[in-house]
């Protein structure tokens, strides 16, 4: 290693959600960690501000149950080491139409393949529940009682604040400009406030990716997107209380999904993967009046409730890679470099994702099964391209 650069056990590039996590967690088992972001600490710039997101266990493949009740475990520690309560539960209800792309099976299979609770319920007995839904005869509703909410801001920035109190060194308004692997061993990282080298380095940048991954010769076929969220205004908000109400989905032509009120008297709701494509570059944050239509018009048939009315909308970005699998993963041609990508859905497993991260950097190996979220086979491209 060169002795000229401060040396590190683990670098992390982009503090999202996932990279202040597996700063963290990293810095937890002992390692020597700097992190940076190229923007202020806390910017909207990506996917993991402003506040609500759903956690659940539902989901269509068991290796994803699986991480999710791993980092249900990882919640509860952040809980029990911070004091503050991390997740609110409030039950959550993913609503299949029969024009759904995935089947109600394959979410019950998965949660029964991990024994995760969880109950089938037909449309009068969702209205018997929560008459706030007003959904046809022939939807299929799971339910599964852990579901609830995570604080977006506070997540971002309590991971943080722990990976400092291990000795984490976090530099913000920090463009990471090249990473190097070394023949050596290790990597050197590029920044216009110095140079730095590490044995271990994670990239969790999200839309960046690829500007990091091009001088090595790989390519990653990400697309990106602006997607946004609206609060509305309901006209008897105590109805719409996080015990009152479930954090919701419905699985149909379009995926929608949405909140109770959390934190203020207002519903929150968005459509998921819109294919508003763009670019970092190219992004205005200026919302969408005909996706903010769409989903008003959702929302009047599917949630009725004729006095209410939108408050703001909120834009973030989509990063969404091949099938949308994560990647989790070193590369092949340099494994020094490990890449977190969460393809626009990894909040609710934030923790677990940071912490596997950080037990790749650190110790060499998961006990997590990530078989399935390699560097996909068409990303490596051609040196000589």
């Amino acid at each position: 290693m060169t002795q000229d650069m401060e040396q590190f056990d683990v670098a992390v590039v982009g503090l999202g959600v996932l990279g202040s996590g597996a700063a963290y967690y990293a810095a937890q088992k002992g390692a020597k960690v700097i992190a940076f972001e190229q923007f202020e600490l806390g910017h909207v710039r990506g996917a993991s501000h402003d506040t609500s997101r759903i956690v659940r266990t539902s989901n269509f493949a068991p290796e994803y149950v699986a991480l999710a009740k791993s980092a249900y475990k990882d919640w509860a520690e952040l809980e029990n080491v911070t004091g503050y309560n991390m997740l609110t539960t409030t039950g959550g209800v993913v609503f299949f139409a029969p024009e759904s792309p995935v089947p109600a099976s394959d979410f019950t299979k998965s949660l029964a393949a991990q024994n995760v609770p969880y109950e089938t319920l037909d449309a009068q007995e969702v209205k018997k529940r929560w008459p706030q839904f007003d959904i046809p005869d022939n939807v299929i509703t799971v339910y599964t009682p852990d579901s609830g909410i995570a604080h977006a801001n506070k997540t971002v920035s309590t991971l943080q604040s722990l990976a400092r109190s291990h000795g984490a060194v976090l530099k913000d308004n920090t463009p990471v400009h090249r990473v190097t692997p070394q023949k050596s061993g290790g990597v050197v990282i590029e920044t216009p406030k110095g140079r730095f080298q590490a044995k271990k380095v994670i990239l969790a940048t999200d839309a960046w990716i690829n500007k990091l991954l091009a001088p090595l010769s790989v390519h990653i076929p990400v697309s990106v997107m602006q997607e946004q969220v609206t609060y509305y205004k309901p006209t008897n908000p105590s109805a719409y209380e996080t015990d009152k109400l479930p954090v919701w989905i419905w699985q149909g032509t379009h995926c929608f999904y949405g909140f109770p009120s959390y934190g203020e008297p207002t519903i929150k709701a968005g459509r998921d993967y819109s294919n508003n494509f763009m670019s970092p570059e190219e992004r205005t944050f200026v919302h969408s009046p005909q996706l903010l239509e769409q989903l008003t018009s959702f929302m009047d048939g599917f949630m009725p409730d004729k006095e209410r009315t939108p408050l703001r909308t909120v834009t973030c970005q989509y990063t969404i890679t091949p099938d949308r699998q994560f990647i989790i993963s070193p590369l092949d041609s340099a494994p020094d470099i490990i890449v977190g990508l969460g393809a626009a859905h990894a909040f609710k497993f934030a923790p677990a994702f940071g912490r596997v991260l950080a037990e790749l950097a650190v110790d060499g190996r998961t006990d997590e099964d990530i078989s399935k979220w390699g560097i996909p086979k068409v990303a490596t491209m051609n040196s000589k391209l």
